[in-house]
């Protein structure tokens, strides 16, 4: 059953849209093939770098100083029972049994898989629920 859980806030990003006129670009992360499109956002999570998708990234974060970004939006989430994947609005993201298959949408839409140990790290559970 999903739960719903926030960012903590001492858990910041460094951001920078891409916002170039550019075809695009794939790589690999996650188990598999990811894509970046103009718009779109390139993170650094502690040395986890990443790309977020355009339409998601200023409705889940804000910024807190230049090129500091904090998640501010809820994430609903539950421990996956077996391996798997999921696709996401970049790719698809490969999991173990344990990890999280988390949303940005409390319908489960916008989701994206994170290892429990990560989890743990950059998640709570939502007080304001």
């Amino acid at each position: 059953m999903r739960q719903r859980f926030r960012r903590k806030p001492d858990q910041v990003v460094s951001a920078v849209q891409l916002a170039l006129d550019f075809d695009g670009f794939s790589y690999r992360k996650w188990g598999d093939t990811q894509r970046a499109v103009p718009g779109d956002w390139l993170v650094d999570n502690n040395s986890d770098v990443y790309t977020v998708a355009a339409e998601t990234f200023p409705r889940t974060y804000r910024e807190v100083s230049p090129g500091r970004w904090a998640k501010v939006g809820p994430v609903w989430a539950e421990r996956a029972t077996e391996p798997g994947s999921i696709a996401t609005q970049e790719g698809r993201t490969h999991y173990e049994a344990g990890d999280w298959l988390v949303s940005n949408r409390e319908d489960g839409e916008d989701a994206y898989a994170v290892s429990a140990g990560k989890f743990e790290k950059l998640y709570e559970p939502d007080p304001d629920v």
